[in-house]
């Protein structure tokens, strides 16, 4: 299995559903369990309702709620919940002192794959 052999149970949020459909296929095509969610907002409703979770890729551009407001969210919450930005923009607004990882749009499986590995520690 590539990217790792820790089944892992990640939370994709992506307000694109084609977006979202492409990386959950990547992240099932590892072995894991995906969950998703196409606002922060509705990603914060599935972390509150308890399901364990041990990670979050975000998109960064979504409406109401951007991957960083949602990641710091997350924090507050869930501090220890690693969350990874897929973003296409190059540059993040001044003060990103959340200092998220970044995964760089368009991504293929094995920059995923990389990713996965340092944050789930597989």
């Amino acid at each position: 299995m590539t990217g790792g052999s820790v089944r892992a149970k990640v939370l994709v949020v992506d307000d694109d559903a084609l977006v979202a459909m492409s990386i959950v296929d990547m992240l099932e095509d590892f072995g894991h369990e995906v969950f998703e969610a196409n606002s922060g907002a509705r990603a914060l409703e599935i972390l509150d309702s308890g399901q364990p979770l041990d990670l979050i890729i975000t998109d960064q551009s979504m409406p109401g709620m951007t991957g960083t407001e949602l990641a710091l969210a997350v924090r507050q919450k869930q501090a220890d919940l690693p969350v990874l930005l897929a973003t296409g923009y190059a540059d993040l607004p001044e003060g990103d002192a959340l200092q998220l990882p970044r995964l760089a749009k368009p991504y293929d499986h094995v920059e995923l794959a990389a990713q996965l590995a340092q944050l789930l520690n597989v």
